[in-house]
């Protein structure tokens, strides 16, 4: 059947079409020198118009493209839609009931998918997706007309659901299955560890995602959560013992993990292992060589002895070197030298020995050739950094020497050449899960060997506990960023927040967490705790006033309670507490850095050196160019770590913190602290 315009609608209606044919499934619209070809499968309406002599029909499509043919006779038109229109819908009904079809089988797959009795992960969206996606291209009807067939709405709706709101959808799917997990293993959760775990807690140990970050603030439980996540890994069969990789940057740490695991879990096969013993397990099979440790790494005067030599050799040999020495030590560190051979200076050579360990320590953690060392330096200090690593260049030479006469490896070694296996595929990863401690302390070398694990083996999953608002590690080379922003660096899932504290009072909870979000690049979290305290749980003292409280305390601490004293450096550890034990013989009294008592809980915590100035607190920067080349990039926020620092000494304290400052030189921070409601007392 065929509809043409009259030749009088033809000459004026000035149209490329004038012609419409019905084919078998479609129509063709055609001019003297256009042809177009509409499908009924992109067909999505047919409207019939008079004009104010001919008829008119339009055809609508998909993405608002609408075509026209004009300058038929009237009655001609009307005819010739009728029957198009009833050949169209009849044909639209068949094709409906098999996009109904389709659409339903869709739903059922995607069904079995979330009544799927595990936690469904972000790869489940992608496949829920696909197959949405698929059934999309496999229906014979244009999306746009699912809604004119009431057997096609409800299937097609739920396909669109999750299409528009995937991750709302999934998030509350896994949220019902998460209750149900709590309900149905509640027995579990009370009694894997010696304290029931809270529901935050719990939720982030179900959580089954391929890379997961909990959030776990000061004294909130990470410990008990890495334990029950193992446990709950071999209760739901997920994994087997030897599948599952504890990490953590201690010896101490990792044997604790074991301790606990052996004693909750009754496990043996599970191994809390550090990032050094890792690596050497990972040489070990992937090269049939037990990895030495050289004596560099675990004999300090040997260290020293061979740096300061190599040192001194150089200064003396080559003027240029010894002069570029000079320039270093007193226009960047400000140290005084003398003339002449200033490298024959016995306090001198101890004072620079610790210096050249810890940057050597920092190229070896680098792990590339000096070139590189230079290329990834920030463009502002490259051409100063390049002459400084030239200088250091020969004890590099010396050190990676004495590694070759060993037949050793030293740590950063040990991470470098365990990655390397891994690239080749030499080692073949074993571990489903790995579980790791700290992670505000990786290093960007300990996160590449976690990457080259889980890209050796793409069914390894991350579940990492960590805190960037105790991220204090960066002039050891951790970087922030890989806790801040840990799925741009692991890959996407999901993110946890245990939001109880067992340590802590409400009041020096508010106080600490409300000090630490000055900072906007820290994550944004609730931390509560479950004990109010009062105004005085935190206060601000003059430091004269050590003494007497110290006395105070001592007439009202229990023989039990432990009393931590906090300063910036060791050398500012008060006289006064050397006639402690006799003092004050009853009470537990213990002095430490802030950097030492990460970890550790007391029930009064009085922090010293709240001051300006030299030894102050917060400290400033006395970075040399070596470690602006070499380690990760500060943060512009004005003391970013230092007030990280002072967050974890405030959070040691279960019952009170007292906050020691100057008088005459008060810190920074002093004022801020008061500003946010701690008192200032002029006696404890």
């Amino acid at each position: 059947m065929e509809l043409k315009a009259t030749s009088m609608g033809k000459r004026l209606a000035q149209h490329p079409y004038n012609r419409v044919r019905l084919l078998t499934a479609g129509v063709e619209v055609s001019g003297d020198k256009h042809e177009y070809l509409i499908p009924f499968n992109q067909l999505l309406a047919i409207n019939c118009k008079r004009g104010m002599v001919w008829g008119e029909l339009e055809f609508t499509l998909p993405e608002e493209k609408v075509v026209r043919l004009h300058g038929t006779e009237w009655q001609e038109t009307q005819r010739f839609y009728h029957h198009l229109l009833q050949h169209w819908q009849r044909w639209s009904q068949e094709m409906s009931d098999i996009s109904a079809a389709v659409l339903h089988e869709t739903c059922e797959k995607i069904s079995q998918i979330e009544q799927q009795d595990v936690w469904l992960r972000q790869e489940a969206l992608h496949e829920i997706e696909r197959e949405i996606q698929r059934a999309c291209g496999a229906i014979p009807l244009p999306v746009e007309r699912m809604a004119e067939f009431p057997h096609c709405i409800a299937p097609y709706a739920s396909c669109c659901r999750w299409l528009q709101q995937g991750k709302v959808t999934l998030s509350d799917r896994n949220s019902r299955w998460t209750e149900k997990m709590l309900r149905q293993y509640a027995d579990f959760f009370s009694h894997v560890e010696s304290s029931p775990l809270n529901q935050a807690q719990a939720q982030a140990v179900v959580n089954g995602e391929t890379s997961l970050l909990v959030l776990a603030g000061a004294g909130s439980g990470k410990t008990s959560v890495l334990v029950a996540r193992a446990g709950w890994l071999l209760l739901r069969k997920l994994a087997q013992p030897e599948q599952i990789l504890l990490l953590a940057f201690g010896r101490k740490t990792a044997d604790e993990m074991n301790t606990r695991i052996a004693s909750q879990l009754h496990q043996d096969a599970i191994q809390a292992r550090t990032f050094h013993s890792l690596a050497c397990h990972i040489i070990e099979q992937g090269s049939n060589k037990i990895p030495k440790i050289s004596r560099l790494e675990s004999d300090d005067d040997v260290r020293r002895a061979l740096l300061i030599s190599v040192w001194q050799q150089q200064c003396s040999e080559k003027k240029a070197h010894a002069n570029g020495w000079r320039q270093w030590l007193t226009t960047e560190l400000k140290w005084q030298i003398d003339e002449g051979p200033f490298w024959e200076d016995t306090w001198l050579c101890q004072r620079l020995a610790t210096r050249l360990e810890y940057w050597i320590g920092l190229m070896r953690m680098h792990g590339g050739a000096q070139s590189a060392m230079i290329d990834d330096a920030p463009e502002a200090v490259r051409e100063l950094f390049s002459k400084r690593i030239k200088l250091l260049a020969p004890l590099m030479k010396a050190w990676k020497s004495v590694l070759k006469e060993e037949g050793a490896v030293d740590f950063s070694g040990l991470i470098h050449q365990a990655i390397a296996i891994l690239e080749k595929g030499r080692f073949i990863n074993p571990w489903k899960h790995i579980l790791v401690d700290e992670l505000q302390d990786l290093s960007p070398q300990r996160a590449a060997l976690l990457n080259a694990l889980r890209k050796q083996n793409k069914q390894t999953s991350l579940f990492a506990v960590g805190d960037d608002w105790q991220a204090i590690y960066r002039f050891n080379g951790a970087e922030m960023t890989l806790t801040t922003a840990f799925h741009h660096y692991f890959g996407q899932g999901d993110r946890g927040v245990l939001d109880t504290t067992y340590r802590f009072n409400e009041r020096i909870g508010d106080i600490a967490n409300r000090f630490i979000q000055q900072n906007p690049q820290q994550l944004v979290r609730p931390l509560r705790s479950l004990v109010k305290g009062n105004k005085k749980s935190i206060s601000l003292l003059p430091d004269e006033q050590l003494e007497p409280l110290l006395d105070k305390l001592s007439g009202y601490v229990q023989p039990q309670e432990r009393v931590l004293i906090l300063a910036r450096y060791h050398y500012l550890q008060p006289e006064i507490l050397q006639k402690a034990k006799t003092r004050w013989p009853k009470m537990q009294l213990e002095f430490m850095t802030m950097h030492a008592s990460k970890g550790q809980e007391a029930d009064y915590v009085l922090v010293l050196g709240l001051q300006s100035g030299e030894g102050g607190f917060p400290a400033a920067a006395r970075e040399s160019v070596i470690e602006e080349g070499l380690l990760p990039a500060p943060e512009a926020f004005p003391d970013a770590e230092e007030r990280r620092l002072a967050y974890v000494a405030m959070t040691r304290a279960r019952q009170q913190v007292w906050l020691l400052y100057s008088r005459q030189q008060p810190s920074v921070f002093v004022d801020e602290l008061h500003r946010l409601g701690v008192p200032q007392l002029r006696k404890p």
